[in-house]
């Protein structure tokens, strides 16, 4: 009898760590109760907008036509000098790390029906504006291109010398599965209540200069396996080329925990890939905000694509993205 309960006892214990090391190795399914778990459900609970809206994007033109509304308010967060070398009439001039202040005690942001967040190719201008919809201020939109949209000036420092056809030989047409779930960030703000983990987060992200997400196509290509790449195109953008390696991730429905926000690796730096870097931006602040250790590439597939977007019709930049409309100085 000893010897058949000592057999069932040995049995129990090999099943259940059997059972262990195959949950460990598919990964988690459920959310954590963590710092991670609680900000993730607080942001899903509360518009879940990297998921349903983002990018919000304003064109050049809507900001032309509304230069007189005094309810639309442009905020440029160029450097000072840039500013004063040119900008957009009636805009205000407010440094990146000071934005989250300025909304909550220089202006009352409910007063306008949208505030533009501008800079030099829309890319840092769509991470903070990101930053600002998931701190609850759902008037926020980035003025897409940049003040390249604005002027050609602009434009030949940022877009138009950026935009080339580098790597375009050395796509890979390919499909590349999503890993399986994966284990999730640690986050140590010491706070229990998702709102107080968002704030947090929110005033660090805000400290932390946008240069720090930015990786140039050249060290991707060099070395791809450097990095976990999440291509952020529909399917087809994605069947016709991508960097070796990437794994598509459908905009707007793939980063939520009903889908497949587990499988990106909390162990390897994330790159983020779309057409223009800018709805990659939004992402990006999504995901540090979570604790994912994330990047962007860049001017997104614009760096080493351009032409075939441009034939394509997928935001490939191009001269007829500048408008050339006035600039104060």
């Amino acid at each position: 009898m000893k010897k058949i309960s000592s057999y069932f006892i040995v049995l129990f214990i090999t099943t259940a760590l059997l059972i262990g090391f195959k949950s460990n190795a598919q990964g988690n399914s459920e959310t954590p109760k963590t710092e991670f778990g609680l900000l993730v459900q607080y942001l899903e609970e509360n518009g879940n907008f990297i998921n349903t809206e983002a990018p919000t994007l304003v064109l050049a033109e809507e900001i032309k036509d509304n230069l007189a509304n005094k309810k639309y308010l442009v905020i440029d967060t160029r450097t000072a000098s840039w500013f004063t070398y040119g900008h957009i009439k009636n805009s205000v001039n407010v440094a990146p790390a000071e934005l989250l202040n300025y909304f909550e005690k220089k202006i009352t942001p409910a007063n306008f029906d949208k505030i533009t967040i501008v800079c030099y190719s829309g890319q840092a201008a769509a991470y903070y504006t990101s930053l600002l919809r998931l701190a609850g201020y759902n008037n926020a939109f980035s003025l897409k291109w940049g003040m390249s949209a604005w002027k050609s000036e602009f434009a030949e420092k940022m877009w138009a010398k950026n935009s080339t056809d580098i790597f375009a030989d050395k796509l890979q047409t390919m499909s590349n599965e999503k890993p399986a779930n994966s284990s999730f960030p640690m986050l140590k703000t010491g706070k229990t209540d998702g709102k107080e983990i968002l704030k947090a987060r929110l005033k660090d992200a805000f400290a932390k200069p946008y240069s720090e997400f930015i990786v140039k196509a050249d060290s991707v290509f060099k070395s791809p396996s450097d990095f976990f790449i999440v291509n952020y195109v529909n399917e087809e953008n994605y069947n016709l080329g991508h960097i070796e390696g990437a794994v598509r991730y459908e905009p707007r429905a793939s980063l939520s925990t009903a889908t497949s926000l587990y499988t990106l690796p909390a162990d390897k730096k994330v790159l983020i890939n779309c057409n223009t870097g800018q709805h990659a931006a939004y992402v990006v602040a999504y995901l540090h905000l979570l604790g994912y250790d994330v990047s962007n590439l860049a001017y997104g597939s614009n760096s080493f694509m351009n032409a075939i977007l441009v034939e394509k019709g997928w935001d490939g930049f191009s001269a007829k993205e500048i408008k050339n409309f006035p600039i104060v100085e």
